[in-house]
């Protein structure tokens, strides 16, 4: 089992990395739900399943430019896993930004169910 999860982080990494909306969802379940860093409630914006997740990609008006991870890993702590990575980039208002940030993530049927987003603030 550890070599399947380990085989699906490298290609949704990979896939992030791209911005490869097609590759990410096909890291994850149909009723992923993925809890962004950012957004007025305690959950922060959260988007649900994949059609949410393309709408989000496709939207320009609050996308990061130039967007690199790296550092990053994964870590198992039961049936939970969390990846620490570092970006860095562009933001959406053309101010270069480098974070540090944690993802936590739920596993189901050998794909992402879940992607709850934390990320050093300015």
């Amino acid at each position: 089992m550890a070599d399947a999860i380990d085989d699906l982080f490298r290609r949704f990494g990979k896939a992030f990395n791209k911005a490869d909306v097609d590759a990410i969802a096909d890291c994850v379940t149909e009723d992923f739900e993925w809890r962004l860093n950012t957004g007025g409630s305690p959950t922060g914006r959260v988007l649900k399943g994949k059609e949410a997740l393309r709408a989000h990609f496709a939207d320009k008006s609050t996308a990061h430019r130039e967007v690199r991870f790296s550092e990053a890993s994964i870590h198992r702590a039961g049936d939970k896993l969390f990846g620490t990575f570092r970006a860095t980039g562009i933001d959406h208002a053309g101010k270069p930004f480098d974070r540090y940030g944690i993802d936590l993530y739920e596993v189901k049927d050998g794909k992402i169910t879940l992607k709850d987003s934390y990320m050093k603030a300015e």
